[in-house]
C-alpha cells in the first residue's frame, strides 16, 4: 500500500519547492509532492491572485477524483481503498488550502486578499460537497461494517469520519440531507464574508491634541498628522487600547468606543442573524433542539445545560467582586469630574478600561506606561523564545532568505535540542497593516503526521498587531501583550509538537472547549517574577524591570478580577443565548445581557456583535471554551509547574502528555496522563479570588 500511495501521489502531484520562484501562467503551478525530502515546508507565498484560484480549482480536481476512487470503493473496502486515500487527501487538502486561503488573513494586496477569499469560498463549498457525498458515506459504512482490527488511532479515525457523516445527515433521507448540504454550504459563504468585512474595516478618526489629553508624548508621535494639525486614529489595537486606557477626554472614549463597537455594524449584524437562523435550521433536521445542542454534544461540555450551570454559577460567585469594583470606578469617576466642576454621572461601557487602568495605579502603584519601557519586543522575543526552547527541549534558529508574505514577517526552524531531528517551522507576523487579521492568533498550515513514506513536519504561524518600531521609537510592549505572546505562542508549540500519525488529529485538533489550555496554562509564565526579569531590558538603559516594579505587578494580577470576568461570562452567555433560539435581534439581547450582568449599559446604537469575529470563525457556541478551559489550565499549572517553571522534566511531561497527542486523544485522557487523576476547579476559583 505504502509504494503504491507514494506512486500516485508522485505522477499526478508535482513539488511546489522545485517550481519556479516567479511564476507568470497559473497553469504551471502544481501540487506539493510529498516524496520530496528536500522540502520540509511545502509552503508557498510567492503566488499571484491568478496562482490562488488556478491551484484551488487543481486541488478541487484532484481531491474530487480521490473521492471517486474511495466511493468505488464500497464493493470491496478496505484501508488501503476507503480510508487510507482520505487521510493523504486531507494532508494534501490542509496544505494547499493553507497556500490559498492564508493570505487574506495577512497579505498587504488587496488583491491577493480578495482572491484568497475568493478561494476559501470555493474551497469550503467543496468541503460542503464532500461533507454530503452520500456514495462516499456507504463505502465506509461498507467498511466498518467489516469490523476490521484497527491500531487505536486508524481506529478513531474510522469513528470520527462516521461520526461527522452522521453530523452531515448522511444517515439521513435524501431531502433531508440535500436541505442540510444547502444550508451548511450558505452558512460557510456568509462566514467568511462575516471575516472579510472585519478584516478589511479601516475606518479612520481625526483628532485633535486637545481630544487626546492623557495620551504619552511617544503614542502622539507615532500618529499621522494631517495639514490642519489633527491626529489620524484607528481603530486597531495599537491606537483604540492605549486610548480607552490612557485619554483624560471622557468624550474622545465615547467617540472611539462607539466606532469601535460599531464597526462592519449593518453588514454584520444582517450575516450573524442570518447564521443564527441558518445554524438553527440544519440543527433542527439534525434532531437537535438547538445549534448550542449540536455543537456541544462532542464537546468536554456535553450539552448546553451544562454550560448554563457552570456560567451561572461563576457569575453567581463573581458578583460580590464584580460589584465591590463597580463601586469604586463609580468613586473614582465621581471624584474626577468633582474635579472639574462637573456633577455625578453613571458609569458608561467607554469608562470601563479607563477606569480599570486607574485602579492598578491607584491602588497598585502600577503605571503600565512606565512599565511598558522594559519591554522592548525584541527583547521580549528573544526571551519569550529561549523560555519555550528550556522548557519544551526544542531549539529554534532564525531561517534568512525564504521567501515570506511580508517584509516584517520572520521564519524559524524548529529541533529537537536532545538529537538535532528537525521538528517544524513557525513564522511570526507581530505589527498590524491594512487589511491584516485584527487581533492574535496562531494558525496551523501545515499539518504534522505521517506519510506514505516518511512524515509531514508541522508549519504554524503566529499573528499579533503590536506596535511597531520607527527609526525614532522602539516597539513596547504592554504586560498584557506579553501575556498575549506568551499564549499565542503556546498555541504554536502545541502545533510543533504534535506526534499523531494521522492528520485529522494533528496539533490543536482536540475539543474546542479544549484547545485554549494548554495555552492559558503558559501565561502564568508572564507573571513570576524571575521570567519578568529575564524578559525586561529598558529600552535605554538595558536594566531589567526593578524588584519594587516586578512585585507590584505581580500583586496586581487580579486587579478588576470581578469586572474582567463578568465580561467573558457576558459574551459566553450571549454566544449561547443566540444559539439556542432561531431568530435574534443581537444588538437588544447583548444591551440586556449587559446590563443584567455587567451592570452597566450597552452604548445605544452599538452592537459588538457585529465585530465579534469568533462567531463566525469557528467558536460558535463555544466561546465559553475560554472559560473552561481555564478550569484545566490552571489545575496543570499548579499540580505540576508551580515552583518548578523552568523544570525540564516537568516540560517533557507536559509535552508527552498534552502536546504531542494532539487529537489522537480526548482531552480528558490527556489531563489524567498529565495530572495523575481527574482535574479539580480549586486551582481556577482560588485564580479568581474566590474560596475553593
Amino acid at each position: 500500500f505504502k509504494m503504491a500511495a507514494r506512486l500516485a501521489l508522485s505522477t499526478v502531484i508535482q513539488s511546489l519547492s522545485r517550481a519556479p520562484r516567479s511564476i507568470t501562467h497559473a497553469r504551471t503551478l502544481k501540487l506539493p509532492n510529498w516524496a520530496d525530502p528536500a522540502a520540509t515546508n511545502k509552503l508557498r507565498w510567492d503566488l499571484t491572485p491568478e496562482n490562488i484560484g488556478s491551484l484551488a480549482d487543481e486541488l478541487i480536481t484532484h481531491s474530487r477524483g480521490v473521492y471517486d476512487k474511495i466511493a468505488a470503493s464500497r464493493a470491496a473496502p478496505s484501508w488501503p481503498a476507503t480510508m487510507a486515500p482520505m487521510n493523504e487527501d486531507g494532508i494534501l487538502f490542509r496544505v494547499v488550502e493553507s497556500i490559498c486561503t492564508f493570505p487574506q488573513h495577512v497579505s498587504a494586496d488587496k488583491a491577493m486578499r480578495d482572491a484568497s477569499t475568493a478561494a476559501d469560498e470555493k474551497l469550503s463549498a467543496y468541503s460542503v460537497e464532500l461533507d454530503s457525498r452520500f456514495d462516499v458515506f456507504q463505502a465506509v459504512e461498507a467498511y466498518a461494517q467489516t469490523q476490521p482490527a484497527l491500531e487505536a488511532e486508524e481506529d478513531r479515525f474510522l469513528k470520527r469520519v462516521l461520526r461527522d457523516f452522521h453530523r452531515k445527515g448522511m444517515h439521513l433521507g435524501p431531502d433531508v440531507r440535500e436541505q442540510i448540504a444547502t444550508l451548511n454550504k450558505r452558512i460557510k459563504e456568509i462566514e467568511i464574508k462575516y471575516q472579510k468585512n472585519l478584516g478589511e474595516e479601516n475606518e479612520k478618526l481625526q483628532l485633535t491634541s486637545e481630544q487626546l489629553d492623557g495620551m504619552p508624548a511617544d503614542f502622539l508621535a507615532g500618529l499621522d498628522k494631517g495639514e490642519d494639525g489633527r491626529l489620524t486614529v484607528t481603530l486597531k489595537y495599537p491606537h483604540y487600547m492605549p486610548i480607552m486606557k490612557l485619554c483624560k477626554v471622557a468624550a474622545t472614549r465615547a467617540l472611539m468606543e462607539k466606532h469601535f463597537n460599531s464597526r462592519c455594524l449593518e453588514e454584520n449584524t444582517a450575516i450573524l442573524e442570518e447564521l443564527v437562523t441558518l445554524r438553527d435550521r440544519a440543527a433542527k433536521l439534525l434532531s437537535y433542539p438547538s445549534h448550542a445542542a449540536y455543537i456541544t454534544a462532542v464537546r468536554m461540555a456535553n450539552n448546553p445545560a451544562a454550560i448554563q450551570s457552570f456560567l451561572s454559577d461563576l457569575s453567581v460567585r463573581l458578583t460580590p467582586l464584580a460589584s465591590a469594583e463597580l463601586a469604586l470606578f463609580q468613586k473614582l469617576k465621581d471624584e474626577e469630574r468633582a474635579g472639574q466642576g462637573l456633577p455625578s454621572e453613571p458609569l458608561q461601557a467607554w469608562d470601563q478600561v479607563y477606569y480599570r487602568n486607574m485602579v492598578e495605579q491607584k491602588q497598585y502603584n502600577v503605571d503600565h506606561e512606565i512599565i511598558k519601557q522594559y519591554f522592548p519586543i525584541e527583547r521580549v522575543t528573544a526571551g519569550i523564545l529561549q523560555i519555550y526552547q528550556e522548557l519544551l527541549g526544542l531549539t529554534f534558529e532564525e531561517v534568512k532568505g525564504e521567501v515570506v508574505w511580508h517584509p516584517d514577517v520572520l521564519l524559524y526552524k524548529v529541533s529537537n535540542t536532545a538529537d538535532g531531528a528537525l521538528v517544524g517551522h513557525f513564522y511570526l507576523d507581530m505589527y498590524p497593516r491594512e487589511g491584516k487579521y485584527g487581533h492574535a492568533a496562531c494558525w496551523g498550515l501545515q499539518p504534522a503526521c505521517a506519510l506514505p513514506d516518511g512524515r509531514l513536519l508541522p508549519v504554524t504561524a503566529v499573528v499579533c498587531n503590536f506596535t511597531k518600531p520607527t527609526a525614532d521609537a522602539p516597539s513596547l510592549l504592554q504586560h498584557d501583550e506579553v501575556e498575549t505572546f506568551f499564549h499565542e505562542f503556546g498555541h504554536a508549540m502545541h502545533q510543533l509538537c504534535s506526534k499523531a500519525r494521522l492528520a485529522l488529529f494533528a496539533g490543536t485538533a482536540v475539543e474546542r472547549d479544549f484547545v485554549e489550555a494548554p495555552s492559558q496554562m503558559l501565561e502564568n509564565w508572564a507573571w513570576e517574577p524571575t521570567v519578568l526579569a529575564r524578559l525586561s531590558a529598558h529600552h535605554k538603559t538595558g536594566l531589567p524591570l526593578p524588584q519594587d516594579l516586578v512585585e507590584k505587578l505581580v500583586a496586581s494580577r487580579n486587579a478588576n478580577c470581578g469586572v474582567l470576568n463578568k465580561r467573558q461570562i457576558l459574551l459566553a452567555t450571549f454566544d449561547q443565548t443566540i444559539h439556542t433560539i432561531d431568530k435574534i435581534n443581537t444588538a437588544a439581547t447583548l444591551a440586556k445581557l449587559t446590563q443584567e450582568l455587567c451592570g452597566f449599559p450597552m452604548t445605544s446604537g452599538t452592537n459588538m456583535a457585529a465585530s465579534f469575529g469568533h462567531l463566525a470563525g469557528g467558536y460558535d457556541a463555544q466561546y465559553y471554551g475560554y472559560l473552561w478551559s481555564e478550569v484545566f489550565s490552571c489545575d496543570m499549572y499548579q499540580t505540576v509547574f508551580a515552583g518548578r517553571i523552568f523544570d525540564p522534566a516537568a516540560g517533557a511531561r507536559y509535552r508527552d502528555c498534552i502536546l504531542a497527542p494532539g487529537g489522537s486523544l480526548d482531552a480528558a485522557d490527556m489531563l489524567r496522563n498529565f495530572l495523575g487523576r481527574d482535574p479539580t476547579p480549586d486551582a481556577f476559583l482560588v485564580s479568581k479570588g474566590l474560596k475553593a
